[in-house]
C-alpha cells in the first residue's frame, strides 16, 4: 500500500491530444500536485498516459520536485524480469506489479488496473463510453468504488 497521496490516469489507446486537453491536463495535474499528490502511477499504453507522464515529468523539472514519483505498472509479474516490447523506457521512479497471480493478458490488465485505482486518492481518464474498452472499464470501477476523479472525454 502507497503511502502519500496518490494519482492514476488511463485512456484509450489513441487519443488526439489537443492545445485545450493538454492545458485541461496541465491545469489538473498542478491542482493535484498542490493538493499533495506525490505518486503518479502509469500504464503506459495510450496517449494520454504519455500526455500526463510529460506534464507530471514537466512539473517535476521545472519545480524540482525530487517528491514527486512517476511509477510504471506492469500487468503481469514476469515482466518486472523482461519487459515486453511495446514497454517505453522512461524515466520512472519505479516499476511495480500491482497485482500477482494472474496470468491472462486482458485479465491481467483490467486487475492491474483497478489495483492503480484502488491505490489512487485522484484518477485521471480520458474515457469515452466505448463497449470492450479497457479505459472505459476502468472508468466504470473508479465509479462504483467513489473515488474521485475526472473524464476529460467528457465536454465541459
Amino acid at each position: 500500500m502507497l503511502t502519500a497521496k496518490t494519482c492514476s490516469c488511463f485512456g484509450h489507446l489513441e487519443v488526439e491530444i489537443t492545445d485545450g486537453l493538454r492545458n485541461r491536463t496541465e491545469k489538473a495535474v498542478e491542482e493535484a500536485v498542490k493538493d499533495g499528490v506525490r505518486v503518479f502511477l502509469f500504464g503506459g499504453r495510450s496517449d494520454f498516459d504519455d500526455l500526463v507522464y510529460e506534464i507530471v515529468t514537466q512539473i517535476k523539472e521545472r519545480e524540482g520536485r525530487s517528491d514527486i514519483q512517476r511509477i510504471f505498472c506492469f500487468p503481469l509479474d514476469s515482466q518486472l524480469r523482461k519487459p515486453p516490447r511495446w514497454y517505453q523506457q522512461k524515466e520512472y521512479e519505479d516499476r511495480i506489479c500491482p497485482v500477482k497471480r494472474i496470468d491472462w493478458w486482458y485479465t491481467a490488465i483490467y486487475y492491474r488496473n483497478c489495483a492503480m485505482i484502488d491505490e489512487s486518492d485522484l484518477v485521471l481518464f480520458y474515457a469515452e463510453a466505448r463497449e470492450n474498452s479497457g479505459a472505459y472499464k476502468a472508468y466504470q470501477y473508479a465509479v462504483r468504488a467513489h473515488k474521485k476523479l475526472l473524464n476529460f472525454a467528457e465536454k465541459t
